[in-house]
């Protein structure tokens, strides 16, 4: 992989003046293109964050806090981007999010950046309300490694049938996400009168699944609408509690995180409970506005926890450099999220790839330029807090 980053920033400058027709590279020209694509509502869907959009933009503006501070006359020939989680060795230190709905973006839907991911080698986590079903995304990836997004239902069957399916279709951890039992308040949507899961999109893991379709009155075929009110009501779980986090614990083998974490005393309390992963994250600001930056809460969570278990760092990342200053501050790896959103509108499985790759480049690029030759020498004295 040494050789990748060059590779990448030869091919776009031997390309001339054929480079403008190139497909994105920056996150706001992605973001750019897939606003000229897609119609306002499903667009808002992705750009859009709760309330005034505060947590959203501090989940950006908290990486300008930090600057890296780089040492000179290293051997950087050979790189390592590679990070291990659970005992599994990924080339990268990043996973592709869990983001439901992708056929508004899409009609290839989930099996486009899951496919992607797979080609890349860059793992997936699928969204529970994803378009297409966890066993079409299961086939489509292979062998790629893939997690399994669960948001609890109130029916304990229904969590034990997504639980099996998922370890039958080869996921290989579960990523239960606890900050958003209820849905939060967003303007755009609002505004735009859009909740796309009433017309299906978002229902594939609810409309396959054979215990919620027992528990309907109507197939969902029959009555598309009363069977996603029905999967929105399952989802809007607000009796979840650490003992139902013990409940799916006790029912599933894989590795279990826990997705929503931004306060070290719930990260203490998530490790008592048996958890193996942390995600620090606030749902890329979608749920609750004003509330605070995943960076600037991550080196207190990582303090709290100790190395015991893998951090992983959600909200905000858009560059190499977002991804470096993460992994000094104590994460493990890190999420995308909406740059593959956008780039999935504007070129489909292509696009989600590109994505990739230019995260990759970039990322190696950042490494070495700072002085370090291995992701693993990324620690806290790569970086400075400025004023």
């Amino acid at each position: 992989m040494a050789m990748d980053s060059e590779t990448t920033q030869m091919d776009f400058y031997q390309c001339g003046d054929e480079a403008a027709k190139l497909l994105p590279v920056s996150f706001d020209e992605w973001e750019t293109r897939a606003k000229k694509i897609l119609a306002a509502a499903p667009f808002g869907y992705v750009y859009g964050a709760a309330g005034a959009g505060d947590t959203h933009r501090g989940n950006v503006d908290a990486f300008q806090k930090y600057r890296i501070r780089p040492r000179v006359c290293c051997d950087i020939t050979k790189r390592d981007l590679s990070v291990s989680i659970f005992g599994t060795q990924f080339p990268v230190p990043f996973l592709l999010a869990p983001i439901g709905v992708n056929t508004i973006l899409h009609p290839d839907g989930e099996l486009a950046p899951a496919k992607a991911a797979a080609k890349c080698g860059v793992p997936y986590i699928l969204s529970n309300v994803s378009s297409v079903s966890m066993e079409q995304v299961a086939k489509e990836m292979g062998d790629g490694v893939r997690w399994f997004q669960l948001y609890p239902p109130k029916d304990h069957e229904l969590t034990k049938s997504f639980l099996k399916r998922a370890e039958d279709s080869g996921f290989k951890a579960i990523v239960v996400t606890v900050d958003s039992t209820l849905l939060g308040w967003r303007e755009t949507d609002l505004r735009n009168a859009y909740l796309p899961f009433l017309t299906g999109h978002g229902m594939g893991n609810y409309f396959s699944d054979p215990i919620f379709c027992s528990k309907l009155r109507e197939a969902p075929d029959k009555n598309v609408k009363a069977a996603a009110l029905k999967a929105l009501d399952e989802g809007n779980n607000t009796c979840f509690t650490w003992k139902e986090l013990d409940f799916i614990r006790e029912h599933t083998r894989l590795p279990l995180l826990i997705k929503g974490i931004t306060h070290p005393d719930d990260a203490i309390l998530a490790l008592e409970h048996g958890v193996d992963g942390i995600i620090v994250s606030n749902h890329g600001g979608r749920q609750l506005d004003g509330a605070v930056a995943t960076l600037d809460v991550l080196p207190s969570i990582s303090e709290s926890i100790q190395g015991k278990i893998p951090i992983i760092m959600d909200s905000g990342i858009r560059r190499g450099a977002d991804i470096i200053k993460a992994i000094a501050l104590g994460a493990t790896a890190v999420l995308i999220g909406r740059p593959y959103a956008y780039a999935l509108a504007v070129a489909g499985e292509t696009g989600v790839e590109e994505v990739i790759k230019h995260l990759i480049a970039e990322t190696e690029l950042q490494l070495a330029i700072s002085g370090r030759s291995s992701i693993q020498e990324v620690d806290q004295s790569l970086i400075m807090k400025v004023k």
